[in-house]
């Protein structure tokens, strides 16, 4: 018998596109990359390297891959409830979508749980201890700030059905509509003063490229090896870099398409429309590699590569600020020379560092990578087995399951902004206009997790 990996490769129906699994790997190795090399650690804190060395702020319209993930996102999103719809016969619609709902987040927050309760009892324990100051207390407030990027995902599963449907009905006018609502919200923002109106494009920004990925399920960003099926994504491509080309020289957004301390204007937090166009460059520019990467994909050793990696993506995506500030922690503790950033010193011992780096984010992956395995999926309702049929009783469980993936969201953005430093002093951080602790945030988000997992587990009565 081959080993799991082996196994679930040869059972890869024939169908399945496999350029969507290479792409949700490389764009979140893209960004586990590119914090480790970002982060400029010194005896006196942690810097951005970017901030040192203006001149590689360039390098974020490679690096910042973000926008290929939600692609992807959406493209699997389709393709899921589209599944589920048609398994459910004559069960309700709201079983459905708390069952979408359930299948979804389960593979995110099984992973994200562990991770932050491991990391809340190490917290508590480092503090009640007395600990917490230096790099130690630096790491207690950095290892949470990636989970801003599940709340969005968050976001986008559950706003997945309206938007489907809004897609099947407009087509790419879906788009174009909250592409318009992104480039109204920075209208306001910067033209007329309006406060408070950027953080819509948290919403505006990240779900117009989520649709994206509803278009190419339905295979409008063009399909199969001919010349006329690269057209749109070239278009996409030159028109999305031209237009943040010109946004970035011409109006009020920095280069980097990465968040910078200090900085005025951000493109990432909140999201702008340069950082929109800088995702449709991606979009067009991952759709032109399309077909090679089909070709390589299909030798077995690099498929097995691909579904060796998506099985544990999202545990090493978590746990891999750990391992960065556990090597420079470990540097300091051995009294090993921490060179200036960006000196070259520091560039020759960029190499090792990552080496160690990734070493141990395999020993974390390891350790809690049976978490990332998915459980047994929540099947849609049956029909019933006679003419008579009681009510579903996931009536009403699609409200129950929005309300949960609310208090996910609510829950996973709180705690990313909020961190575990200064559990006993009571620290807060302010969400929108809403303080939130840690122990509030990780409340928030079991609580929603556990209303998800009932809504999901609604059953048509017979």
């Amino acid at each position: 018998m081959g080993s799991p990996v082996r196994v679930l490769a040869e059972a890869t129906p024939a169908a399945r596109d496999r350029y969507v699994d290479l792409l949700r790997v490389a764009s979140l190795a893209a960004v586990v990359l590119g914090h480790w090399l970002m982060a400029a650690v010194t005896p006196d804190g942690v810097g951005n390297l970017l901030a040192v060395v203006p001149a590689l702020q360039p390098l974020t319209w490679l690096l910042q891959v973000m926008p290929v993930f939600f692609f992807v996102g959406g493209f699997s999103h389709a393709l899921s409830y589209r599944s589920l719809l048609r398994k459910r016969h004559e069960g309700s619609t709201d079983s459905v979508y708390a069952a979408f709902l359930r299948a979804r987040l389960q593979r995110l927050l099984r992973p994200t749980m562990v991770f932050v309760l491991v990391w809340g009892a190490a917290a508590l324990l480092i503090q009640l201890l007395g600990g917490g100051g230096g790099l130690t207390g630096v790491t207690l407030r950095l290892v949470t700030q990636p989970l801003w990027f599940i709340g969005i995902y968050l976001a986008m599963v559950a706003f997945t059905p309206p938007l489907l449907r809004l897609h099947e009905r407009y087509g790419w006018g879906a788009f174009a509509g909250l592409a318009g609502a992104a480039a109204a919200v920075d209208v306001l923002r910067f033209a007329a003063g309006v406060p408070y109106v950027e953080f819509l494009n948290f919403a505006f920004v990240w779900l117009a490229v989520h649709q994206l990925g509803f278009l190419r399920a339905d295979g409008r960003l063009g399909v199969g090896p001919g010349l006329s099926a690269l057209r749109r994504p070239a278009l996409l491509a030159g028109g999305g870099l031209v237009a943040a080309v010109a946004l970035v020289a011409f109006g009020p957004y920095p280069l980097s398409m990465v968040g910078m301390p200090g900085e005025k204007v951000s493109n990432m937090a909140p999201p702008t429309l340069a950082l929109l166009c800088h995702g449709l460059w991606l979009v067009g520019a991952v759709e032109l590699l399309r077909v090679p990467a089909a070709r390589l994909l299909a030798r077995p050793r690099a498929w097995r590569a691909v579904v060796a990696a998506n099985g544990v993506a999202m545990t090493a995506f978590l746990w891999h600020l750990t391992a960065m500030l556990g090597v420079y922690g470990a540097m300091l503790a051995l009294d090993v020379p921490l060179p200036g950033p960006a000196t070259a010193a520091w560039w020759a011992q960029t190499p090792l560092r990552l080496a160690v780096a990734a070493a141990l984010t395999a020993v974390l992956v390891a350790a809690f990578r049976t978490f990332e395995r998915p459980a047994a999926p929540a099947t849609p309702p049956v029909p019933a087995t006679t003419t008579t049929t009681a009510p579903a009783s996931g009536t009403g469980s699609a409200p129950l399951a929005a309300l949960g993936a609310t208090l996910c969201l609510l829950g996973v953005l709180g705690l990313s902004m909020v961190g575990f430093a200064g559990l006993l002093e009571g620290r807060t951080a302010l969400l929108i206009a809403i303080p939130v602790s840690a122990p509030a945030a990780v409340a928030a988000t079991l609580c929603g997790w556990l209303l998800v997992e009932r809504a999901g587990r609604a059953r048509c009565a017979r």
